[in-house]
């Protein structure tokens, strides 16, 4: 570069290094501003080159001085350390930058660096104008573009980025988001491993009816196919789990693409897919971009069903004279509702594992759990009913409702009524609209005896329970029961829980007495691990209440570098730790099956201590009396933490 040129230009000047930074015939890598550069020092004194080579990439900063010429570490290509040529001739220069020693250092002059709108910038804009505003992901390789997309739009305060540890906690994270919110969140890899890794939590939320966004990174299209390093044919790993995946390949219909994406994601409450090639992240912003807004392109959802059904389903309420109410799934977000319409024709409320907290178990009408996560309440209230109103639930076999009962199924999807048995009469319509609807038709009922029952009921359970919580098995580990009586006091009554699977779960489902809490879990999939990554999208979702996530040794180990993820941005998250050293669950299904027990034991660190060490706060429990203001302290602790308690092995 000549001094006339260089005085064209404004230049921003860096201080790289002291003045001795180098030896003679030394080179090695420097950042000055947003450029990577390759600093050596020759005969020639200081030069700085562009620190990529034209060819492959290679860092020239790990390379070598040899001969006068800096070498490139991948194909040995040599560059000439001062003027960026190639010896012999050859056009395939790199670029130059100034260099000047000055009293306080090495300063590396780059040019001023260009605003310039990239198709990424685009793609993100729609994104957050679609109200996709948090992602979960890792940085890598493949998809570096795209993550200087979201670094500007972060800078913004358009979006927020969190770093995980482990692409599948990202996924898990986003489906956690989804289910509390019913909004997607994004999540977010390189290709290859990346990509691979974020399948697991894509079916979570696939199988919860949860809306989330998968983009992943892809090698360049121009090395596609013949096998080149991390090579995945993404279109086809994820096409089982996605139920709408596209490769971003053209300017023209990108921001398209992202539209369809998120309306697919929202509409069906599934999975969206979006691919980017390497090559496609770097492309300028195309000149004419689809302006699209979410409220131009998706309608209401507030559905009713047909009168006809309207006009049966007040006939058979009318009619019943002990109508029972069952919440799934999809009823969560109905609570006011059901319990308006439910107080009017005196109907007990249960509700199923997934759907647990909806409904407080303090109130005169609610039965708890139904299943094998649940309690004699709900279950003898359902088979004492002669007529199931049952809204948003799948009639899963781990629920066990009552094909025997005249049955009224309400949902919004129609693939759900009726989809495994005969009911009498399937609704297609949205929940809580359908509720305001019969609520103002239905004739009210009082039914005394029947509150009766559900009270004597509880009080049967409750003292059941007691004796539970204080019975200790042989190694006088802390019963489950135990556990859970004391949380169920502990817990903000507006926290959010995320759960586990295995013997914690179940014990959770049986045990614990919600309030008003959001519950989530890997209810359909039923991923052990799911947990902990759950809170942190949980905790994203809503920093405003307290997030308390629910796992065994088991389920954490899997996660538990995601424990510093937490520490880093602070997460209020509180672990429950159940800890007996083994999968449990598997412990009591191969005695049940008349198998030896074999493989479950676990051996593990002390997570207490595990905490402490990532920066948050670890406390360990061992004794009972341990149990309550242990549980108080973690809970007031203002970051993540984890309560480890040492739990029994052989009970629930």
């Amino acid at each position: 570069m000549s001094d006339e040129d260089r005085n064209n230009e404004k230049l921003e000047w860096h201080n790289v290094g002291n003045k001795d930074l180098l030896e003679e015939d030394r080179l090695t890598t420097v950042q000055a501003g947003h450029k990577s550069v390759c600093l050596s020092r020759t005969k020639k004194g200081y030069g700085a080159i562009n620190n990529r080579c034209p060819h492959q990439g290679g860092p020239l900063g790990d390379g070598m001085i040899e001969n006068g010429y800096v070498v490139c570490p991948w194909h040995a290509w040599e560059y000439d350390p001062i003027t960026g040529n190639p010896p012999g001739g050859y056009d395939d220069a790199v670029e130059t930058y100034p260099v000047e020693e000055r009293e306080d250092g090495i300063y590396v002059g780059v040019k001023e660096e260009l605003h310039i709108t990239t198709l990424m910038d685009q793609m993100v804009e729609i994104m957050t104008d679609w109200g996709i505003d948090t992602v979960f992901g890792m940085v890598g390789h493949s998809n570096l573009g795209l993550a200087e997309a979201f670094y500007k739009f972060e800078k913004l305060g358009k979006l927020r980025y969190f770093g995980i540890r482990h692409e599948g906690a990202a996924a898990f994270a986003a489906s956690a988001f989804g289910k509390l919110t019913e909004k997607p969140a994004a999540c977010f890899s390189i290709a290859g491993p990346g990509a691979t890794n974020l399948i697991t939590g894509l079916w979570d939320a696939k199988l919860s009816r949860a809306p989330i966004l998968a983009l992943t990174g892809q090698v360049n299209t121009q090395v596609l196919g013949p096998g080149a390093f991390q090579e995945v044919p993404l279109d086809k790993a994820f096409e089982a789990v996605a139920a709408w995946s596209q490769t971003v390949l053209r300017k023209e219909n990108a921001s398209e693409l992202v539209s369809l994406a998120i309306k697919n994601a929202i509409i069906k409450r599934d999975v969206s897919h979006l691919i980017f090639p390497d090559e496609i992240q770097t492309k300028s912003a195309y000149e004419f971009p689809i302006k699209s807004k979410r409220k131009h392109r998706i309608s209401r959802d507030n559905i009713s069903p047909p009168q006809e059904d309207m006009l049966k389903a007040i006939e058979m309420i009318n009619q019943s004279e002990k109508p029972c109410i069952i919440v799934g799934n999809g009823g969560r977000k109905s609570s006011e509702e059901i319990l308006k319409f439910a107080e009017k024709i005196d109907a007990p409320i249960i509700t199923t594992f997934k759907a647990k907290g909806t409904i407080p178990d303090s109130h005169p009408l609610a039965c708890g759990v139904l299943g094998r996560s649940g309690t004699i309440v709900a279950s003898a209230t359902m088979i004492r009913s002669d007529l199931l109103i049952v809204l948003g639930a799948s009639f899963s076999n781990h629920t066990g409702i009552s094909t025997k009962r005249t049955t009224i199924q309400i949902d919004f999807d129609r693939m759900m009524l009726g989809k495994f048995h005969d009911v009498e009469l399937p609704m297609w319509g949205e929940i809580k609209t359908t509720l305001e609807l019969l609520y103002n038709q239905v004739e009210p009922k009082s039914n005394p005896d029947k509150r009766d029952y559900v009270k004597r009921l509880w009080v049967r359970w409750r003292a059941e329970k007691e004796k539970r919580a204080s019975t200790f098995d042989d190694s006088n580990r802390i019963p489950n029961a135990r556990i859970f009586l004391e949380l169920s006091n502990l817990i903000p009554e507006d926290a959010i829980i995320t759960v586990d699977v295995g013997n914690n779960a179940y014990s959770f489902g049986i045990y614990f007495e919600a309030k008003r809490q959001d519950v989530l879990m890997s209810g359909y999939l039923g991923s052990i691990g799911f947990a902990f990554p759950a809170a942190m999208g949980a905790w994203a979702a809503d920093f405003s209440k307290k997030i308390v996530a629910i796992a065994g040794d088991g389920g954490f180990a899997q996660y538990m570098a995601e424990f510093t993820t937490a520490v880093k941005y602070k997460m209020l998250i509180t672990l429950i730790l159940l800890n007996n050293n083994e999968l449990g669950k598997i412990s009591r299904e191969q005695r049940a099956g008349n198998f030896h027990v074999w493989e479950t034991s676990l051996i593990n660190p002390n997570f207490a201590d595990y905490a402490n060490n990532c920066g948050g706060f670890g406390i360990r429990v061992e004794k009972e009396s341990e149990l309550k203001p242990s549980i108080i302290q973690a809970l007031e602790y203002n970051g993540p933490s984890i309560v480890e308690i040492i739990s029994s092995a052989g009970q629930l």
